[in-house]
């Protein structure tokens, strides 16, 4: 089989290509390094079943070189990480609708399968108990920043929907809180990546709020693996499934696991949204995810425990990342929302 994946010098992403060419399918990777790097498919570089294209989902010529060579498109490109869509929610916008518009549009012309990485955060405010895929979405209000990525993320899905409707194999999958090897140093839309170079330095854990809100972190092997089977199993085809775990944590909780897990001696300390974000800012308080329709047609099981995915992560971090005091460019607040 011969794969694109956008996004495939990201984090997920590129983790994905090394699954793909572990399984012995080549791979065209399309990566415009806005949030991606280089560095997470340098070994694969080499590599004649890999293949990487510097360039955005946005050119359409480069989209109809590509496609028309593949068999299959995994479309993990967008604009991510809470801070940053705050600041610029118009390029979140274009990029995720425009991009995941011209990927589906391409992939419809030529007849290729898709799958469409979206998010646990198209699920709004939740506050309720585990989250099915047909569970009901919440929003804030428009002139609200933060909601602009869960919506362009939302009609993303609103758009494969279409195309399935027209008779396009698409399948959907949203990410529940991806972490592991990789992560951005700058945290982007992971709080793990952020709590874990404010623990290795040394500096002070920064949690939002009383840090009571809940997620379900997701160790990066096995969001990759509901990725693989959203694209392999023929009855994927038409259907969107959360990806994610279930054991589910606060956020203080996590921080004082991380400080733990990395031996450090960092102060955990709380901030206001306000301080990092700005006085709008909306959290949503709690988001787990109901596994049992990715149980029942895609054989999905979690199989990383959340205490050695950290291991992992942090001996990773701890190779990878600048440990410089926190008074160089890197933020020091922590984005809790987490976004994949």
């Amino acid at each position: 089989m011969r794969a694109l994946v956008t996004g495939g010098a990201g984090y997920i992403g590129s983790h994905l290509v090394d699954a793909l060419v572990a399984a012995g399918h080549e791979v065209v990777i399309i990566d415009n390094l806005s949030t991606g790097s280089v560095r997470n498919i340098e070994h694969q570089l080499c590599n004649p079943a890999c293949r990487f294209i510097n360039d955005s989902i946005l050119n359409l010529d480069t989209l109809e070189q590509i496609v028309p060579g593949v068999d299959i498109v995994y479309h993990l490109a967008a604009a991510v990480g809470v801070k940053f869509i705050v600041a610029d929610p118009l390029s979140t916008i274009l990029t995720n609708v425009r991009g995941t518009e011209l990927v589906l549009q391409v992939a419809y012309k030529y007849w290729r399968r898709v799958v469409l990485a979206s998010t646990s955060e198209v699920y709004g405010k939740s506050t309720g108990g585990a989250l099915h895929e047909d569970a009901d979405r919440v929003f804030g209000p428009t002139n609200i920043n933060r909601w602009s990525y869960a919506a362009s993320k939302a009609i993303d899905e609103h758009l494969a929907w279409a195309y399935a409707r027209a008779g396009l194999p698409v399948s959907i999958v949203r990410y529940f809180n991806s972490y592991g090897p990789r992560v951005n140093e700058r945290g982007y839309g992971s709080v793990i990546a952020n709590f874990v170079r404010q623990a290795l330095r040394g500096d002070p854990i920064t949690v939002f709020g009383d840090g009571s809100q809940t997620r379900c972190f997701t160790y990066v092997s096995d969001t990759v693996a509901g990725t693989l089977l959203a694209g392999e199993k023929p009855e994927a085809v038409g259907d969107v499934f959360n990806i994610g775990t279930e054991r589910e944590i606060t956020i203080l909780e996590l921080a004082h696991l991380i400080r733990q897990l990395a031996d450090s001696s960092s102060p955990i300390v709380h901030v206001p949204y306000s301080d990092y974000y700005g006085q709008s800012y909306e959290d949503t308080p709690r988001r787990r995810p109901d596994l049992s329709h990715a149980r029942r047609v895609l054989g999905y099981e979690p199989r990383v425990p959340l205490e050695e995915g950290l291991a992992r992560t942090i001996a990773w971090c701890r190779e990878h990342y600048t440990l410089q005091p926190a008074s160089d460019s890197l933020p020091t607040r922590v984005p809790t929302a987490a976004l994949p």
